[in-house]
């Protein structure tokens, strides 16, 4: 049996992964849980998985007496704390932000399997993570939890050697593919949020809307896969079917497709070198009709503009990227902000003079500067 540490418990993709816990119980066994602010939530799923141990990342509570067999972990440094102490196969890391760095190379120094779902760490630390990692073959020690990266992933399985041309990354466009960007200026955070295709937190619904979690998969695979920025593509597809697709120097292109449905991804890591029978719908393509796809609009979406721009700047630029928009993101969810100001605010941000990095600790400080930038930025023009 596989034991498996799941960071990010409550949200989207942990409890996803939870359903798949349910659905093949005699092979793995849940060892540690954590949550972000949800107590109550993460008490029902101590009572229910009884892992060793489980954390609180915003800070401490009163644990209920009959939860006293689980040890427990609490604020900023619980998740690098539990991931280094307690022993699991795997941890999927499923937790929004940069405090999942520390915790996976917590994993990496007590040689655990890193199942990533967390664009941060690659985008901030990836040329820190990313020499310490294996990809491929039966001894990786991360594998990418994105539909997108997943697909890559599985489609580069088929390389035997030879090097790949292009990865391709497919995006459904948002809720404001149609859009003008006119209009794009005056819609609500209500409209951000009605994403046409995938059941998302917000945060990541607006990464989708404003195509920034597009611009952070570029940079995410360009530390994943060894790849150049001329060498990424992205492609919109409304329908969501084809997850991504790489090419090779003959100009033959893999694709893979599938239901748009995380729980095919996440399991597909769990359960990684091997494949297990799904949970998911199975992809009927007579009944999907047509696949479509087209340019992605630059001006419109400028976020994919600027990943280009950090990827080919290096240093702090992916890393303040990130951090800029997380701010940004936030301020348009409390309504501090117009839609078309996150673009503002990251372009803003990463054209200052940047921090230098080159350490887990400047990382992390280029990352406290550049929210404190975007702030004020906000600040000055709200």
């Amino acid at each position: 049996m596989k034991t498996l540490s799941i960071l990010g418990a409550t949200g989207s993709i942990g409890t996803q992964a939870l359903t798949i816990v349910d659905n093949f119980p005699d092979d793995i066994k849940i060892v540690s849980l954590s949550a972000h602010a949800n107590s109550e939530k993460l008490f029902e799923l101590v009572r229910k998985y009884r892992p060793k141990a489980a954390a609180l990342t915003q800070g401490e509570v009163e644990t209920p007496e009959d939860l006293s067999f689980c040890s427990w972990y609490f604020g900023k440094d619980a998740l690098s704390q539990m991931t280094k102490e307690i022993p699991s196969d795997d941890v999927l890391v499923s937790v929004v932000g940069m405090s999942a760095l520390e915790a996976v190379l917590a994993a990496i120094e007590t040689n655990k399997r890193i199942l990533l779902a967390n664009k941060e760490t690659l985008v901030a630390g990836g040329n820190i993570i990313m020499p310490l990692c294996q990809v491929f073959g039966e001894k990786a020690n991360l594998i990418p939890v994105d539909s997108e990266h997943s697909a890559i992933h599985q489609c580069l399985l088929g390389k035997n050697g030879n090097a790949f041309k292009k990865l391709v990354l497919t995006a459904s466009g948002g809720p404001f593919r149609t859009y003008t960007k006119e209009r794009m200026a005056s819609v609500s955070v209500k409209d951000a949020l009605k994403h046409p295709t995938w059941s998302m937190g917000s945060k990541i619904t607006i990464d989708s809307a404003t195509m920034f979690n597009k611009a952070l998969e570029i940079i995410e695979a360009a530390y994943l896969f060894s790849a150049k920025g001329e060498q990424i593509e992205v492609v919109i597809h409304p329908q969501s079917i084809v997850h991504s697709m790489v090419e090779y120097d003959d100009n033959s292109v893999l694709a893979q497709l599938g239901v748009p449905d995380m729980k095919t991804p996440i399991m597909y890591a769990m359960f990684y070198p091997k494949r297990r029978m799904s949970i998911s719908e199975s992809l009927n393509l007579a009944n999907v009709g047509t696949l479509t796809f087209e340019k992605p609009d630059f001006n419109k979406f400028k976020a994919l503009k600027l990943a280009y721009y950090a990827l080919k700047a290096k240093g702090a630029a992916p890393c303040v990227l990130n951090a800029a928009n997380e701010v940004a993101v936030y301020a348009f969810l409390r309504g501090a902000i117009s839609f078309m100001s996150i673009f503002d605010t990251v372009e803003h941000v990463l054209n200052m003079d940047l921090p230098k990095v080159g350490t887990v600790p400047e990382i992390l400080n280029a990352d406290l500067w550049a929210r404190a930038q975007a702030e004020q930025y906000i600040h000055q023009n709200s």
